[in-house]
Parts: structure tokens; sequence; C-alpha cells
């Protein structure tokens, strides 16, 4: 399977993306805890049904120590009992401003209450950059029909 377009070699896709792995690099150094930046950028991209996203965060995470119970628990975290308090509100806000065109009302304000109770402003603020990072590289990808499977941890650092 072939991508339908190669953002590496088109000249506007080029300094565009420059400016996104720019931005993904900030996030990774921010605050917010890698283990969840890597849950939440794997469970934005599991809701969007991005395979590439998905091959990615899931190497990445367990390149980074995840185990592969709770990796494999992410699709389900509210059943399952491995994931932290923090862990959960940050999931719960990822799903919430992820699928935004589901419910009109956004995040709710039950949810922003649970990720502010675990998080400092500082955090939350990366929490949502995370969010909305993570919708666009997943359309991104989406829309172009990236392959997956192939990622090797740490590629585009």
């Amino acid at each position: 399977m072939d991508a339908r377009l190669n953002y590496f070699a088109d000249p506007t896709a080029g300094k565009a993306l420059k400016y996104m792995m720019s931005a993904g690099k900030a996030l990774k150094e921010s605050p917010l805890p890698t283990a969840t930046q890597e849950l939440v950028a794997l469970r934005v991209s599991q809701i969007n049904g991005c395979a590439v996203c998905i091959d990615m965060h899931t190497k990445e995470a367990a390149a980074a120590g995840e185990t592969s119970v709770r990796l494999n628990l992410v699709a389900a975290w509210r059943e399952a009992t491995v994931f932290t308090d923090a862990e959960r509100a940050a999931l719960a806000l990822a799903e919430e401003g992820t699928r935004v065109a589901d419910a009109a009302a956004g995040v709710s304000d039950g949810v922003w209450a649970y990720a502010a109770k675990h998080y400092d402003e500082e955090q939350l603020t990366a929490l949502v950059l995370l969010v909305s990072f993570m919708n666009m590289a997943n359309r991104l990808n989406i829309i172009a029909q990236q392959p997956a499977g192939d990622y090797e941890p740490g590629q585009f650092h």
C-alpha cells in the first residue's frame, strides 16, 4: 500500500510540517508525564482509526517501558484497573476532546473538573494541545492513507 501523498517530498508540506514537528517536540518536553502522553496519543488515534499513529504510539510507549497489558487495554480503559486516576482523567478528556462532533457540548464540565483535579494548568494546557495535535496528525495520515507497520521507535526524533 502506498500513501496518496508524500508529505516529505512536497515543498509546501515540508514548510508546514517543520512547524508541526517542532510543536510535537515541545509537547514531548512538557511536564505532562510521558506515559500519559503516549496513552492519550494512542487513544485519540484509536478513536480516529489512524493506523500509522496507533503503530507509532504503541511502539513509542513500549520503548518507554509501557506494558503490553496497559497498551492492550487503552481502548477499554473505563473497565480496566491498570490506569491511575490521573490517566483516567486524561483519557476521558482525550475522548471528549476528540469526539466533539458527537456531542455539541464538547468537553463536559465534569470531565474538565476531573482532569483539573489531577493536572496543574501547564499540564492541562499540554494535554489539550496534545489532543488537538493528535487529531490533526490523525487526519493528515488518514486522508493520505499512510501505511502502518514499519514505524521504528525514535524514528522522528
